[in-house]
């Protein structure tokens, strides 16, 4: 090949390269659209009616996570675990009993498990935009928000 041939067909391959490279990347706005499953994930809660959730070191964050078998939830109020049962359709959900451990809370800890729980009783819809949940009352007010925490 001629010297000129040679840096034509360099040219053209890098050229494939890169734009082959780019066509499989895909930035994190890609993933925006993209819903995350109500069961089987991790939820962290952010916020409860639209206050942020204290986070207090040394104890385990507040989450659940709806399990597909035999519809049950598990998670923490941010001091002791809970779990029980959930229902749910395409718009509503509702948790059935829920019981936890019973360890003491230190003052905003105790607070947070006793809103949350409240908040939990009084749930009926839930709607997910990309890695957030929400969950809301009767009325369609937000009573809880959600992230989606991957594990691994």
């Amino acid at each position: 090949m001629k010297q000129a041939q040679v840096m034509t067909w360099a040219a053209v391959m890098s050229a494939a390269l890169i734009l082959g490279g780019c066509a499989g990347a895909q930035s994190s706005k890609d993933y925006q659209g993209v819903d995350e499953p109500l069961e089987n994930t991790y939820w962290k809660l952010v916020a409860l009616d639209d206050q942020p959730t204290p986070v207090v070191e040394g104890k385990r964050e507040a989450h659940i996570v709806l399990h597909t078998q035999d519809s049950r939830v598990a998670g923490s109020t941010g001091c002791n675990r809970l779990m029980g049962e959930y229902h749910h359709d395409e718009q509503e959900l509702g948790f059935g009993r829920l019981a936890t451990t019973r360890m003491a809370c230190p003052g905003e800890v105790a607070t947070l498990e006793r809103d949350f729980l409240a908040t939990l009783n009084d749930v009926s819809g839930w709607q997910i935009e990309g890695k957030t949940l929400t969950l809301m009352d009767a009325q369609g007010a937000s009573r809880a928000r959600f992230q989606a925490v991957h594990l691994y």
